[in-house]
């Protein structure tokens, strides 16, 4: 009877553990394939505490496919940005598997720029901000502002230092290409080039090449025209400078605007939200719209606009 018993009581435990296994691994599968298939996420309308459910800015980092949009030259500066959004204010609004996958992220743009020598001083300027927060934050640690040991917070400091060490050791090559070069184009294609600049210290970066290109970056109506395209005219106005021979010091002007007001921005591809059904994805990703003819229905978000989404 005792042999009997035991049998039985170990063919149960065998059919309990292997339907828990059954149900572990059909778990697995689900939020796998679930996971790769969706890359849009639902965002309750008039989002309360009490509403957000799984809709929070942690599970829309997870699901938007960063990973992917930071390969795309259009989308590249709108996840960066992003990223330095979150790293001033957000990483505590961020869960442990949200975090982890937003320095997954983040290495990977940094592996990025190493290798095609792209947006060094942007991400410089990223890896500073978040490395000055996580500064703030660690100090704070007895409050549980942090997720995770703080251990695993330190060797994530260490590791974007090690970034910034890499950042600052580029050597730019210089391509062996010997055809038409920028200095050889007619000047007033090098002016029209160097309107498109939308950072003024890119202007300046390129007056430093050439002393042709120094006198060229320093056009009065190149600075204005900067000036005017990130900045209204009343806070122009309120920030006028003249310079020695009694005119308006553009150059210097653009320079103190932007310590006062944010420069306008302008990205090749956004992330879209759709006024019908309120799905937050990125422009082409197919989600299921009810509405006739859903791209009537997107609207771009700007990096704070998708921040702002999940404030509540």
């Amino acid at each position: 009877d005792d042999h009997n018993k035991e049998n039985l009581f170990n063919s149960l435990n065998y059919d309990v553990a292997a339907k828990k296994r059954k149900k572990d691994l059909l778990n697995n599968k689900t939020k796998v394939q679930y996971f790769h298939q969706e890359k849009w996420i639902y965002v309750h309308k008039g989002s309360t505490k009490e509403r957000h459910g799984y809709c929070t800015l942690g599970e829309a980092f997870n699901r938007l496919d960063f990973s992917s949009a930071i390969l795309d030259s259009r989308r590249f500066n709108y996840v960066v940005r992003l990223l330095e959004l979150i790293a001033k204010s957000q990483l505590t609004s961020l869960s442990g598997i949200a975090q982890k996958n937003y320095m997954n992220i983040l290495e990977k743009v940094v592996q990025k720029v190493l290798e095609d020598q792209q947006n060094i001083r942007l991400i410089r300027e990223l890896l500073q901000t978040l490395y000055t927060s996580l500064c703030t934050l660690v100090q704070r640690v007895g409050k549980s502002v942090l997720v995770g040991n703080i251990n695993m917070w330190v060797h994530r400091m260490e590791s974007i230092l090690h970034w910034q060490q890499q950042l600052n050791n580029i050597q730019i090559t210089r391509p062996a290409f010997k055809g038409t070069t920028f200095t050889d184009l007619p000047l007033c294609l090098q002016l029209n080039i160097m309107q498109r600049l939308s950072d003024g210290r890119d202007l300046v970066s390129l007056g430093q090449v050439a002393p042709d290109l120094q006198v060229l970056s320093e056009d009065r109506l190149l600075w204005k025209k900067l000036c005017q395209y990130h900045f209204t005219d009343r806070q122009i106005r309120k920030r006028l400078i003249l310079s020695d021979k009694g005119q308006l010091d553009w150059k210097k002007m653009y320079f103190k605007l932007i310590r006062c007001y944010p420069r306008k921005e302008q990205y090749g591809d956004t992330l879209q939200l759709c006024r019908h059904c309120h799905i937050l994805s990125w422009k082409g990703t197919d989600h299921p719209c009810t509405a006739n003819n859903p791209e009537t229905c997107s609207t771009s978000l700007s990096p704070q606009d998708f921040i702002n989404l999940f404030r509540f």
